[in-house]
């Protein structure tokens, strides 16, 4: 694959119907206080193994909510999220993540609207990608999140970064310079746009 900005990469992912089957925003759930969750869980494990956790909490207590989470033993939230590995160092992560939110936002709804990537940057175990992740699907904020796979894809490409930050810039600002292109495709949503990219991204790596 050829390109030289990541418009052109976004034009040559689009070409191959990667997400045909997916949510529209890519990853499940999007806009609900379950992203989150999702977002801590999925650091060093599959996605899959991350699923079967998200589903064992919804099949016993219904939708992740953080008002739950925050008032939860951190045994009994370890114990289902065990399919997602570090479970217990992630409960831990993820009750005083919830505590947190509502100490400082009140709610979710208010977390959602009023969150900064600072914020995020400064809770135990956030990194980058986790709070763009967070910004990104559960927000709706018009962040682009890079990973692994980006990393692995531009490398192969030619393009190699000194940090995250930079390759997010690169990934973000070939679409903003052309949006004018991509606006009526995306229904002039920049965040379902970068949501949509990520997925692409990721779909393709893993094929």
């Amino acid at each position: 694959m050829e390109f030289s900005n990541s418009y052109e990469l976004l034009i040559e992912l689009r070409k191959k119907n990667l997400l045909k089957n997916s949510p529209k925003y890519w990853w499940p759930n999007f806009g609900t206080f379950e992203v989150v969750v999702g977002a801590v869980l999925t650091q060093n494990t599959k996605w899959e193994n991350v699923e079967k956790a998200l589903d064992k909490w919804k099949a016993e207590n219904g939708e992740w909510r953080v008002e739950d989470v925050a008032t939860l033993d951190p045994i009994y939230l370890a114990d289902i999220i065990k399919p997602a590995g570090f479970y217990n160092q992630k409960a831990k992560r993820l009750i005083a993540l919830s505590r947190n939110i509502l100490r400082d936002f009140g709610n979710f709804e208010t977390f959602k609207e009023e969150v900064s990537r600072e914020w995020l940057l400064g809770q135990k175990g956030v990194g980058f990608e986790t709070a763009d992740s967070i910004l990104c699907y559960a927000c709706g904020r018009e962040v682009m999140v890079v990973d692994a796979y980006t990393k692995r894809l531009l490398k192969k490409a030619g393009y190699e970064f000194e940090s995250y930050d930079e390759m997010r810039e690169w990934c973000e600002r070939g679409v903003e310079e052309n949006w004018d292109k991509l606006s009526e495709i995306y229904e002039n949503d920049l965040n379902l746009c970068f949501a949509r990219f990520h997925g692409k991204i990721v779909e393709y790596m893993k094929r």
